[in-house]
């Protein structure tokens, strides 16, 4: 048995503190989710799963060396999250050697850096993401000095990735970060 999505929130509660940290994982589950829901209807919990873990122990251990093994070896000895998980997670950072070779690896690879350059752009107009257009997170993109932490290489990977056309990429979880705004506070 693997743990529930809100358990999973739970665990990330107790391991990150920052909100900011907290709403990245949250704003790339919420896109993972929603790409779940159109590729892998019966595994939208356990995508989010791995969406909301992915980054658990950053705040802690932020080196190469340590994330994301460090979470990924405490979820082993756990036990209540499965292996393509794991993989997923380790998949997710390209320096830990673990291919992509699962939907959910791919996808949850593909929406990282993504939901996070999104968040970013969203923070700069009055109304958030609500507001938000396709135009506008292309020009940002363009511009290497916005949200400069965000590897454009690994955005246009990932949408190569799940085998999407980069700019419906971006409006696939525009979308999917507008339907859950509120929640997110974005």
């Amino acid at each position: 048995m693997s743990l529930s999505p809100d358990q999973a929130r739970t665990l990330m509660h107790e391991w990150v503190e920052g909100p900011s940290l907290r709403n990245h994982m949250e704003s790339v589950a919420c896109c993972t989710a929603a790409y779940a829901r159109l590729v892998e209807p019966a595994e939208v919990d356990r995508w989010e799963v791995a969406a909301l873990l992915h980054d658990l122990d950053y705040e802690r251990h932020p080196t190469i060396e340590e994330h994301p093994f460090v979470a990924v070896e405490y979820l082993r000895q756990r036990g209540d999250v499965d292996d393509e998980i794991l993989n997923a997670i380790l998949a997710h950072a390209d320096y830990s050697g673990v291919p992509r070779e699962t939907p959910m690896a791919h996808h949850l690879y593909a929406c990282d850096e993504l939901a996070g350059f999104i968040v970013a752009c969203s923070r700069v107009i009055p109304a958030g993401v609500a507001d938000l257009k396709l135009k506008s997170v292309r020009k940002k993109f363009r511009n290497a000095k916005f949200a400069a932490a965000v590897n454009r290489d690994d955005v246009t990977r990932g949408a190569a990735e799940i085998g999407a056309d980069l700019d419906d990429h971006i409006q696939f979880c525009i979308d999917a970060l507008v339907a859950d705004r509120e929640r997110l506070g974005i």
